[in-house]
């Protein structure tokens, strides 16, 4: 592409592919993503793609997290750069939420984690308040989810008070109306992710 046909934001940032990194990264500052997923959604070669990252990277306007042999990469939202980059490149995300994982925003989170993960509940907990952050159901051998939820922990920067139980154990509770359970939902919730139905009661 000729600079006489480059937009002013790819003159700004001096290349094609940095411009639509970080738009996809300030688009949506609560996902991540790998490279191959990130080469398809922006239309641009491989090599490229790696060489941007790597650029950003070293900057700190991204970070990266391996999972599951995968590196992810996503805006790093504690950078002071991050507020700016996200009222250039933003069309939809609520500047007025400081929140680095925002609601409605956790299918994301949970992609690396799709196949053992039966239902994960999200609780807006307060620091003095009792209860749990994450109730967190599947299947857990390999500690796939264990990891995951380390993962989540780094990233929100705070120990968070999370639950890992088994599908049956999950069932079995809410089959009972366990109390632990019914308090669970007693409480504020952010975000529900229950793919196969397995909540009684609920959407």
């Amino acid at each position: 592409m000729s600079k006489e046909n480059n937009t002013p934001v790819e003159k700004l940032f001096g290349s094609k592919t940095r411009t639509k990194l970080l738009g996809l990264f300030f688009e949506n500052p609560d996902k991540s993503y790998y490279v191959r997923e990130i080469t398809r959604v922006i239309g641009e070669q491989i090599n490229s793609v790696r060489r941007e990252l790597l650029n950003l990277d070293s900057i700190g306007i991204i970070k990266n997290e391996t999972y599951d042999n995968k590196v992810y990469y996503s805006a790093n939202t504690k950078h002071p750069f991050c507020r700016p980059l996200i009222e250039m490149f933003s069309t939809k995300v609520d500047l007025a939420k400081d929140k680095d994982i925002r609601r409605g925003s956790w299918s994301d989170y949970t992609k690396p984690i799709k196949k053992y993960l039966k239902v994960l509940v999200v609780t807006n907990r307060q620091p003095m308040e009792e209860g749990i952050d994450l109730l967190i159901v599947g299947d857990d051998k390999t500690k796939k989810l264990s990891h995951w939820a380390e993962m989540i922990e780094k990233k929100k920067g705070k120990p968070l008070n999370y639950v890992i139980m088994s599908t049956d154990d999950f069932l079995y509770r809410q089959s009972v109306k366990d109390r632990y359970i019914l308090d669970i939902f007693d409480m504020d919730i952010s975000d529900i992710i229950d793919p196969d139905k397995l909540i009684s009661g609920k959407e």
